[in-house]
């Protein structure tokens, strides 16, 4: 029986084609695919991605999955990591993948299974891997405490909420119009390295 090749959803949430998030989603997809995974981007800004919650979608006895999401959740269903691709604003990640959170990746979830770490779902069980940017350097972000805050209420929120394998988040800062290449290019063969890592701990085909 055929080996099936471990699953790699690369979700991307930035409005430039040509940004540094939209390489470091290249960059983690390329290397991916040498390895032999497969993986699949899902371009939120590019797919004109809704990130507004409806009434109808809120988890309770009525609830109804949109067409949107039922189509979203057949792409990206039986995956075996996730990773988030995402520049820092105002402290956080866009509201775009906050969006998606709630539509699509916690879609169903009631708050009392979060609480007991027990959320259904696709994210149950898998890995989650973020890669950030922001214009700020790290110790401005430090400083201000907002790396920290992204990690403990949003990339361990989620972990624990939906009992995931221990997530991983590299950052990027000092991105700014003008930085050279050399530089780039340093940060892109970084996010190859972690790809290759991430690969590792999955296994292959």
């Amino acid at each position: 029986m055929a080996v099936t090749a471990p699953r790699h959803i690369v979700v991307r949430c930035h409005p430039e084609q040509q940004s540094f998030n939209a390489a470091m989603a290249s960059a983690y997809c390329a290397e991916v695919r040498q390895q032999g995974h497969e993986v699949f981007v899902r371009d939120l800004y590019a797919m004109g991605f809704d990130p507004v919650l409806k009434s109808v979608e809120r988890a309770g006895p009525d609830r109804r999955t949109m067409p949107d999401v039922r189509d979203e959740l057949d792409i990206i269903g039986g995956a075996d990591v996730f990773v988030l691709v995402y520049p820092i604003w105002f402290g956080g990640p866009p509201a775009m993948l906050k969006g998606y959170l709630e539509r699509v990746l916690g879609t169903g979830t009631r708050p009392d299974q979060f609480r007991q770490r027990a959320a259904p779902g696709v994210l149950a069980g898998k890995r989650m891997v973020s890669f950030s940017s922001s214009a700020a350097d790290e110790h401005w972000l430090a400083t201000e405490g907002q790396f920290d805050a992204l990690i403990t209420g949003f990339d361990r929120y989620i972990e624990h909420g939906f009992a995931m394998a221990p997530s991983e988040h590299i950052h990027f800062g000092e991105i700014v119009d003008g930085i050279d290449s050399a530089t780039i290019d340093a940060h892109l063969a970084a996010v190859r390295v972690h790809a290759r890592r991430v690969c590792e701990t999955v296994g292959g085909p």
